[in-house]
């Protein structure tokens, strides 16, 4: 009730809004997710799932401009002009959290007929990181891709050692650290690598061991999954492109309607989910609606 004696716990409230000028990234993490039983090293039905979830909160939340996901994490990436929630960070990471596991319990079944979910449901934390800079941006999501190339060339091997190389889960994890090991039952294995795990050595080990050339997995495995909504892609190079990227990233005045016509734009265009390397240039010369903001040309049908 409005003026009453009670409104002074107001007072207690902090203030959270958010830099003004900045990337702001929404990380979310799935709690627990290994009582699930998923297959192993990948479960491509649990990453089609994320997916799923992310392109759904991507459609509710015409703010986020790209996001990416690996695993049991999703990153998703506002606009340094969005004025969202007033950019409170309580607001907007409660708001992508509770979408996103909404929509993810509820896609569960889709994709895993077979496995009904019971309690403890699944559920993810939050947490918004502020970037000042679309150097920074793109540095933060290079780290993730390194990251999941890092993780899943591991997870490969690790996983190869035990369903194919027979190993135990601790003689696996015991041969891949940086040491001497050495095991009875799997002397000539252990012993072609002795110093075990650098990425050429792991790649090896998969090759000459097991006849798997990693090379050869599935990219959303290598590179995790790019969310975005899908304009005509633009040739580097073109006058379409800004000089520099954060000139690019610059806000630009629009009157209300126009503002309102991009919103429109941005809600018709197809939200896509890749698997592509964000590391170099060339995503983000070929896509710089993602960097300005300015929704794209949609394609033509074919």
């Amino acid at each position: 009730m409005a003026n009453s004696k009670f409104e002074y716990v107001k007072d207690f409230e902090r203030s959270d809004y958010l830099l003004p000028n900045t990337w702001v990234v929404v990380r979310i993490d799935g709690k627990g997710f290994t009582k699930y039983g998923f297959e192993k090293p990948n479960d491509r039905r649990a990453l089609d799932l994320m997916n799923a979830a992310a392109k759904a909160v991507m459609t509710d939340l015409p703010d986020i401009t790209i996001g990416y996901g690996v695993s049991d994490e999703y990153s998703f990436i506002f606009h340094k002009t969005c004025t969202l929630y007033d950019r409170r960070e309580s607001k907007l990471v409660s708001t992508v959290v509770s979408t996103f596991s909404a929509y993810y319990v509820h896609l569960w079944s889709t994709y895993f007929p077979d496995m009904p979910l019971a309690p403890p449901l699944p559920s993810f934390d939050g947490r918004a990181v502020c970037y000042p800079s679309v150097q920074n941006l793109r540095d933060y999501m290079s780290w993730r891709q390194v990251d999941c190339h890092i993780n899943n060339l591991y997870n490969t091997t690790f996983w190869t050692l035990i369903q194919q190389g027979g190993m135990g889960a601790t003689e696996a994890e015991e041969f891949l650290k940086v040491r001497d090991v050495a095991s009875p039952s799997n002397v000539k294995l252990l012993t072609d690598y002795p110093q075990g795990t650098l990425s050429k050595d792991k790649n090896e080990i998969l090759y000459s061991k097991f006849h798997m050339n990693y090379n050869n997995e599935p990219e959303i495995n290598k590179k995790g999954s790019v969310v975005f909504r899908d304009y005509e892609l633009v040739e580097p190079g073109s006058d379409k492109v800004a000089e520099t990227i954060d000139d690019l990233a610059e806000p630009v005045t629009q009157s209300k309607t126009q503002a309102e016509n991009d919103k429109k734009r941005r809600a018709k265009a197809r939200i896509v989910v890749e698997h592509l390397d964000v590391i170099k240039d060339d995503f983000w010369d070929r896509r710089p609606w993602l960097l300005s903001n300015k929704p794209g040309k949609i394609p033509k049908l074919t």
